[in-house]
């Protein structure tokens, strides 16, 4: 069991590394931390003593000083240092720094100078230390206007803004997921060592696109997708990585339930579930009153759940959160509700006949992916 503590576990990416750390708990115990405890020298001294991996992700990104920027993190840094020293303790530490370490600013030179610390510590107690160079990051839940310009875009396109170009040029990007998948691996490959490792990762990027393409693709998606229903067609895992982030940034609160055109006539009813810019598989399930169907979430699908006859509620949880969306559907009026990933997930008969529902999931979805995981909405 490696026991693993992430300062600034609260941000973004910290976020996302805690909760995916939580997908293997028996191989790792995630010891919690509080922006706190850097104000409190004995709360971080308290807090490094646990951790055989310490994965340093606390760093301010903007300020309208600069100069503030560049003292906060190399303070941050000093101050981990200071606490490992003084406890005698030599956790394998990674670093992450940034891309911008080659350009000329406070961020990117409070970066680079704080792996250097990092490393000469490591050097000099023969501890582990792991500098990360991490390309541009984009996920679901950053922060608009300051984690990645993705982020701001996507926000922008879902809440009746127009987002600007303000510097085209391409850009390396690295999904979330894809740089806590890099993190875990570079943790199971130093545990294993049976010497000190010292060194600078350049941490590889997804892909490397223009700004204004990926401006131009979210855009399609809201107008696919935001405004029309149609799943849009998504070429590879990026496209998908793309499309989970943007609809992130949708209020599913106010979005959902989805009212779906009903087409009458004397054989029936006929309703147009999903209209697909991609392939994908299509399923449908009976479900007698008072059962409950799902209590788990994804990290990559794309589902949506369709209520053709019948009664339901649909309950969505936002992982780490305790609120609970409740969503009423009623067959009576085709309605659907789409799963955002990292929300458990459940569909309950709440009627008095057979409830029938109608699931459609991405076909770049993999079963032996293991991309579900069980928890209680």
């Amino acid at each position: 069991m490696i026991k693993v503590g992430i300062t600034g576990q609260p941000g973004f990416v910290g976020t996302h590394l805690y909760n995916t750390l939580g997908l293997f708990p028996n191989e790792f115990e995630r010891i919690p931390f509080e922006d706190a405890y850097f104000q409190n020298n004995a709360d971080l001294r308290r807090f490094i003593k646990q951790c055989d991996v310490i994965v340093h992700l606390a760093a301010m990104n903007r300020h309208p000083d600069p100069q503030v920027i560049y003292e906060t993190n190399l303070k941050l840094v000093n101050q981990l240092i200071e606490a490992m020293e003084a406890e005698q303790v030599k956790p394998h530490v990674l670093f992450s720094s940034s891309t911008q370490e080659e350009r000329d600013n406070e961020y990117g030179k409070s970066k680079r100078e704080g792996r250097s610390l990092l490393e000469q510590w490591a050097k000099r107690n023969n501890a582990s230390f792991t500098g990360m160079v991490v390309p541009n990051v984009y996920g679901p839940f950053g922060r608009p206007d300051y984690n990645s310009f993705i982020a701001t875009f996507c926000y922008k396109l879902t809440h009746g803004e127009k987002p600007q170009v303000i510097q085209d040029g391409d850009v390396r990007l690295i999904y979330v997921g894809s740089l806590c998948n890099h993190i875990l691996d570079k943790m199971r490959e130093v545990q294993q060592s049976a010497l000190p490792v010292v060194e600078r990762d350049a941490v590889p990027y997804d892909f490397e696109r223009k700004v204004t393409e990926i401006l131009s693709l979210f855009e399609q998606f809201k107008d696919l997708y935001f405004e029309k229903g149609f799943i849009p067609e998504l070429k590879d895992r990026n496209d998908i990585n793309l499309f989970n982030t943007f609809r992130c940034y949708m209020d599913n609160a106010s979005y959902f339930p989805v009212k779906l055109v009903q087409h009458a006539d004397s054989r029936g009813i006929f309703v147009e579930t999903i209209k697909l810019g991609i392939g994908g598989q299509i399923s449908f399930s009976t479900t007698i009153p008072g059962i409950t169907r799902g209590n788990h979430y994804h990290t990559r699908k794309i589902e949506r759940f369709t209520v053709i006859k019948g009664k339901a509620r649909i309950q969505l949880r936002k992982i780490g959160t305790d609120e609970v969306l409740n969503f009423y559907l009623d067959g009576n009026e085709p309605s659907y509700v789409d799963m955002p990933i990292w929300f458990t997930h459940n569909i309950t008969n709440i009627g008095s006949e057979e409830l029938y529902t109608q699931f459609w999931i991405n076909e770049w979805y993999d079963p032996e992916d293991g991309d579900t995981f069980f928890e209680q909405a």
